[in-house]
């Protein structure tokens, strides 16, 4: 049936490098300094190897990803490829978890951005900075998507021009104090005394939370310059980049503070160990820096949370959008595109308002953990969607079919599992209530999975 060339129509004018910008900002390029501390205690010194494994164990996941928006280049993210790469129902209920954790990001961000803020500015109460952020985040995703890629692209600038100041005196600080031996040294990545596969498997599901986020950038695969190409592209270069990034400064903070264990030295509570834990890379930025970079080096991370807050809201509206359209939920609320600006306005401002409720009712501990068990949900179903589209259904089952089309989903669905495996059981309950109220709504909506979920044929050509 011809388009009725009235209909609103999501419009594609991203480019590659507005895809890629906008996968890091949604990650952070910050977002393994606050983890630092954390991760570097966990694999007993070896933070820079663990970030590496994460990154090669990522990269399968968003080679899936990407395949399989070569194949369906529409919004909705792992809703879309579960839907159509496994089966409907699955596919809800991969979308219905994504979703949680698409939701989390924004009120992650908003709890975080409100902390800071109040900690800086404490004569406007919390609550203030809790209705400020929300309500800002949603007034500048109402001005269209080239608007939120403007503001992409200005939110990097700012951040990287602060973690290169923070690199550089880190390695001036090194050179001083060490020489260009303590520059370049092994110990950040295998230190005899220290190293165990088990430390470095607990870092790993650590360290992974940097990556958290590049799979946003398959949401917007109806509005990108031919996505066919560009979306697997984005989402590898989205974790490379950011491995490579990541990994440097995260090397660069050992070198500069090489006894990980004497963040904690003296401490004998938990809550003060956790503590120290979590300011640790406030603790090397005042040692390589002064107060100057360390209080620079926390207000970028304020700025960095804005940006993830900022995006996190667009993937969420826009996987509203991929399942309203295919009438899971209401297609009138949830289809809706405003005629200005070709976004999914009615959605966005549903995504503030939860935001605001959410931040004013779950601490920032509750949120973190919680986007783990969506996202990684989410990330083994895409993975073993992408095996049964490309392999199974495949008349092709050379060798070279398997080294290409069945490993390297495969690897990234078994990493996926043994890292979602080691969340908290606390998390697992939470979580598991939230899934299975989706599993109840799909149910009814289905006459107890006696119908097949209608879904639409996004692809192209």
């Amino acid at each position: 049936m011809a388009e009725n060339s009235s209909e609103i129509k999501l419009r594609r004018v991203l480019k590659l490098s507005d895809l890629v910008i906008y996968g890091i900002i949604l990650i952070q390029p910050v977002a393994a300094l606050p983890l630092f501390g954390h991760a570097n205690n966990i694999s007993k010194g070896h933070a820079s190897t663990t970030i590496l494994i994460a990154m090669f164990a990522m990269i399968f996941t968003a080679i899936s990803y990407g395949r399989m928006a070569n194949r369906y280049p529409a919004a909705g993210s792992a809703y879309t490829y579960v839907g159509r790469g496994l089966n409907s129902h699955l596919g809800f209920i991969a979308g219905w978890c994504m979703f949680l954790d698409y939701l989390l990001i924004p009120i992650l961000c908003v709890i975080y951005t409100s902390i800071t803020a109040h900690h800086l500015l404490p004569v406007i109460p919390y609550f203030a900075w809790i209705i400020f952020f929300a309500f800002g985040f949603t007034v500048l995703n109402l001005n269209g998507i080239k608007v939120t890629s403007r503001a992409n692209w200005i939110l990097l600038v700012v951040m990287s021009v602060v973690v290169f100041y923070f690199m550089i005196a880190a390695i001036r600080y090194v050179l001083i104090q060490n020489g260009l031996g303590g520059l370049f040294t092994t110990r950040p990545f295998y230190h005899a005394d220290t190293f165990s596969w088990d430390v470095i498997g607990s870092g790993t599901a650590l360290a992974a939370l940097t990556y958290i986020g590049f799979d946003g950038l398959t949401t917007l695969s109806e509005e990108v310059e031919n996505p066919r190409r560009n979306i697997m592209l984005a989402a590898v270069l989205t974790c490379i980049i950011t491995g490579i990034w990541s990994g440097l400064q995260i090397y660069l903070a050992q070198v500069s503070w090489p006894d990980w264990a004497s963040f904690t030295d003296g401490l004998t509570t938990e809550a003060a160990r956790n503590n120290a834990l979590d300011t640790a890379i406030m603790a090397v930025a005042n040692r390589v820096g002064g107060y100057r970079l360390d209080a620079t080096l926390a207000f970028i991370l304020l700025v960095g949370s804005v940006g993830s807050g900022v995006t996190g809201q667009v993937g969420a509206a826009r996987l509203l959008y991929g399942m309203g359209r295919d009438k899971i939920i209401p297609k009138r609320f949830f289809a809706h595109l405003d005629k200005k600006h070709a976004g999914p306005t009615y959605n966005i401002m549903l995504i503030g308002l939860l935001a605001l409720l959410g931040a004013a009712t779950l601490n920032y501990e509750e949120s973190a953990r919680l986007i783990n068990f969506g996202a990684f949900l989410a990330f083994m179903g895409v993975n073993l969607a992408s095996i049964r589209e490309y392999y199974f259904k495949n008349r092709d089952k050379s060798f070279k079919s398997f080294m290409i089309n069945f490993l390297p989903p495969a690897a990234g669905a078994f990493i996926c599992l043994l890292i979602w495996k080691s969340l908290p059981l606390k998390t697992f309950i939470i979580g598991g209530t939230w899934m299975l109220i989706g599993i109840v709504y799909l149910a009814v909506r289905t006459g107890g999975f006696r119908r097949k979920m209608s879904m639409i044929d996004f692809s192209e050509g």
